[in-house]
């Protein structure tokens, strides 16, 4: 019975085997099983490499407009910094008594250049205050002028030209008689030594004449660049910057620079202005130096240039008692009798021109 039923299921099998179906089945069942399921277990790691592939695709897309962009990015912050730099200039466009430190270059010399026409208003007749009828008088005079006041040099030279008009009299003087002419300006002993020193250099060196060029004016014995530069821009008209006590005391108020050295303080103050100002921006701060902006009491109150000042509030503030510090040498000004500080104000507090002036 088994093996007719074994028979039976190999013949079975035989036949089926002969009209191909089983083997069809098998196949398909192969496939919907075992391939199936590999295939199935493919799929799935090369999704997920496809999605870990378009992640680092999209991240690389992602990084590459920032990698293109970030040159852009310095222009887009420039902007802001000069508008910062704009905004913390604005109050020393107006009155405010101190500009900020972030002062731009452009506001400097804005406010430098609105501070000399100011002066120059206040101002039109300045002048060097020193008395001299030719460039010769005028180089003794101003070597005459350290330590002292130009009131008392302009006291003592008429004497000292009366009896030595020209360089080759001064150059054979006798030390002693010019020592006691010149005792009242003080370091009568150096300055009589500087100024018979430059006379035999002029007439040595120069044919009796005073040189014209600075390089040369410096090397006359007592002479330095602030002697040359007023010699220069009073007896020669070539522009120059004066750089005395007073005018270092107010462009360094004024904080036109932080320099202590006066050729850098002529450097840093003659980059501000055009060179054809030098002359009279150097007689208009002077002059303002020693009426109004002195060095110990500075008369803040009555200051023409006080909106545009960052040092307002170092002296007097008080209209009135301010007015009370304005000085003015003995003599007035040129033509004039001393008058009241009151006397020299307008209408508004303003110290106003005398009559008369040029």
């Amino acid at each position: 019975m088994k093996k007719s039923a074994a028979n039976k299921e190999s013949a079975a099998t035989e036949k089926s085997a002969a009209s191909g179906k089983t083997p069809a089945k098998k196949k398909s069942a192969a496939k919907s099983k075992t391939p199936a399921t590999k295939k199935s277990a493919v799929k799935k790691p090369a999704a997920s490499a496809k999605t870990s592939a378009a992640q680092k695709t999209a991240s690389a897309k992602k990084d590459a407009p920032l990698k293109r962009q970030a040159p852009a990015k310095k222009p887009a912050v420039a902007p802001k910094k000069a508008a910062a730099a704009v905004k913390g200039v604005a109050p020393a466009k107006t009155v405010a008594p101190k500009p900020p430190r972030g002062e731009s270059r452009t506001a400097l010399v804005r406010r430098a250049r609105r501070i000399d026409r100011e002066l120059a208003e206040v101002y039109p007749y300045a002048h060097p205050e020193l008395d001299f009828e030719n460039p010769f008088q005028l180089v003794v005079a101003t070597v005459l002028s350290a330590q002292t006041t130009d009131l008392r040099v302009n006291q003592t030279t008429p004497a000292l030209f009366a009896k030595y008009p020209t360089p080759e009299d001064l150059a054979a003087a006798v030390p002693e008689e010019v020592e006691e002419i010149l005792r009242p300006t003080g370091f009568f002993r150096a300055k009589t030594k500087s100024v018979i020193g430059l006379s035999k250099a002029l007439t040595e060196d120069f044919g009796g004449e005073v040189p014209g060029r600075l390089e040369d004016l410096v090397k006359l014995p007592g002479v330095g660049r602030k002697t040359a530069f007023v010699v220069l821009g009073n007896a020669f008209g070539r522009p120059g910057i004066t750089v005395d006590t007073h005018f270092q005391r107010l462009v360094r108020r004024w904080r036109w620079t932080e320099e202590t050295d006066p050729d850098k303080i002529e450097a840093a103050v003659g980059a501000l202005f055009p060179k054809s100002d030098w002359t009279d921006l150097s007689h208009h701060v002077i002059w303002h130096g020693r009426r109004i902006c002195h060095a110990r009491k500075p008369a803040c109150g009555a200051c023409p240039v006080a909106p545009l000042c960052p040092a307002f509030g170092e002296g007097e503030t008080d209209p009135e008692k301010a007015r009370k510090l304005l000085k003015y040498e003995k003599g007035g000004f040129p033509g004039q009798r001393l008058k009241p500080p009151q006397a020299y104000l307008d209408a508004g507090g303003r110290p106003a021109p005398p009559l008369g002036a040029g």
